[in-house]
């Protein structure tokens, strides 16, 4: 089975990231990994952190001369930033008076629930382990699992359908995404300027105000075969396994599946996908559907078409003008305590989301074809897709 762990604080020396089950033999290339971990670094509407930090993946096992070799990927992100912590963080019992506490619990985050589950005096460690820095070591294992999806012919991008109140209204092609998760500047990684340029006044209004804003990304999974997951187990259904995925990012507060939301107020003949035959000479099967309202899964299980996943994402809850909170020390009202943050991370967080998608799909992949190798993988996958072909 394909796993993968993450380890590290926001402000510690470096994340840690680790991952097994991968077959020996997949082509791995330092700048793509790095590339995926730039691309969740940008987008307008970042805070100060991302001018600090440059990650790179240091790759410290599992792959040699290119390549994996079935053993576990052990990998660091360096914060660049530790060094403005070390007596702040100390491994060792350190100085207390150097101790930055986080006096004030931040509404909508993990401070106050996390130091009574922990029994902190403040929400220092609170923080440190639960910010979304933790997410670019999740990014560094979703990218290994898109070397070997890529490897299968499946890729998986994203882009952003919503900013606030200002959405794109359409249907963004594949081409289109891939174009947009290309770019060498990423602004709001949107696929329409004109979408995106609403998008940017919702994220000015936030910046004027001292307040943050969310949104909504879309991740793609484009050219998985029929069959993949399954209807006979509930924790095995492909549906099931993503939405846990990708609400597990830091923020995401819902998690949507083609048009599931829409689907709830329609009527079932406007939104279930009618079927055809004599498809496209190039599709999986001759099987086809005039529409993909089903998000490319049905009954836990891959149809063909392109996997599609919403995220919705709240606003960041550290904010410049904050909330009303309580002191931890005297209990007495106060204002919610301050850490340098971001306005929006819309596009950032569709960036892990690919990642958790890409490491969901890669799992799922890997259980049915199984293989020690790539070779062996890619053998069973293709003829699969032969078998299905013939159908």
């Amino acid at each position: 089975m394909l796993r993968f762990s993450t380890a590290g604080e926001s402000h510690g020396e470096s994340l840690v990231a680790l991952v097994s089950g991968l077959p020996a033999g997949i082509p791995v290339a330092q700048e793509f990994v790095d590339r995926e971990l730039w691309r969740r670094q940008q987008g307008y509407g970042r805070g100060g952190r991302m001018r600090i930090e440059r990650d790179s993946a240091h790759i410290l096992s599992g792959v040699r001369h290119g390549k994996t070799i079935g053993s576990p990927v052990a990998m660091t992100l360096a914060n660049n930033d530790w060094k403005n912590w070390t007596e702040i963080l100390p491994v060792e019992t350190g100085d207390a008076e150097k101790h930055k506490a986080v006096a004030s619990p931040r509404p909508g985050h993990a401070d106050l629930a996390g130091a009574l589950k922990y029994d902190f005096k403040d929400a220092r460690y609170v923080l440190e382990r639960a910010s979304a820095r933790e997410s670019a070591a999740r990014v560094a294992c979703g990218a290994l699992a898109k070397l070997l999806l890529k490897s299968l012919g499946i890729e998986v991008g994203s882009h952003v359908i919503r900013v606030g109140k200002a959405e794109l209204g359409r249907d963004a092609s594949w081409a289109e995404i891939a174009a947009a998760n290309a770019k060498e500047e990423v602004f709001l990684n949107c696929v329409d300027a004109e979408a995106e340029a609403r998008m940017k006044a919702e994220v000015d209004v936030a910046l004027r105000t001292g307040d943050t804003v969310g949104g909504v990304f879309e991740v793609v999974v484009h050219g998985l075969a029929p069959g993949v997951g399954t209807h006979v187990n509930w924790d095995e259904r492909m549906d099931g396994l993503l939405a846990q995925a990708v609400m597990s990012l830091q923020a995401v507060k819902a998690v949507e599946l083609g048009r599931g939301v829409t689907a709830a107020e329609s009527m079932g003949s406007t939104v279930h996908d009618a079927i055809a035959y004599e498809g496209a000479d190039e599709a999986f099967t001759k099987f086809s559907r005039e529409k993909n309202n089903a998000g490319g899964i049905e009954g836990g299980i891959s149809n063909g078409e392109d996997v599609v996943v919403r995220g919705y994402l709240k606003p960041i809850s550290t904010l410049r003008r904050p909330l009303a909170s309580v002191s931890f020390e005297t209990r007495e009202a106060t204002k919610a305590a301050y850490e340098r943050s971001d306005v929006c991370v819309v596009p950032a967080a569709g960036v892990a989301a690919e990642a958790m998608v890409a490491l969901t799909i890669a799992r799922l992949v890997i259980d049915k074809f199984g293989g020690d190798s790539l070779r062996e993988l890619k053998r069973n996958y293709d003829g699969y897709c032969e078998q299905i072909r013939n159908f």
